[in-house]
């Protein structure tokens, strides 16, 4: 029986720069850092506490462009509060833009991907 989403992948051009950013810039944790079959690397990240990581995948080695693959959407108890945090730490973020559903923004990720994080309206 499927009981959650394990992981997303991201394809990057660069395993340690993008290792830097989800580590350094965001705060994630290192799940796994495993060599795989002919010099390829299982590179794996989490934020504290997820269920769902991603795999920070070398693009050349599966035949991808860096950038290319999923568009990911992460939680966050404050919106404005973590745009401030992320653009302390040097990252560039987009500005908190509130909506009926939730309020978000998004940071810009090594090759050209772009995540969006956002929290839902208190009831």
């Amino acid at each position: 029986m499927i009981t959650s989403v394990a992981s997303a992948i991201l394809y990057v051009s660069n395993q340690d720069t993008a290792l830097e950013f989800y580590r350094d810039t965001l705060g994630f944790e290192v799940i796994m850092d495993a060599e795989m079959n002919e010099g390829s690397r299982w590179l794996e990240v989490k934020p504290s506490g997820a269920q769902t990581s991603i795999v920070l995948a070398a693009a050349e080695a599966f035949d991808k462009r860096p950038g290319e693959g999923a568009f990911l959407t992460f939680a966050a108890d404050d919106v404005a509060v973590t745009v401030e945090q992320l653009r302390a730490r040097g990252a560039t973020t987009s500005d908190v833009t509130y909506e009926p559903w939730g309020t978000y923004a998004t940071v810009e990720a090594p090759d050209g991907h772009k995540l969006q994080f956002n929290e839902r309206p208190q009831n």
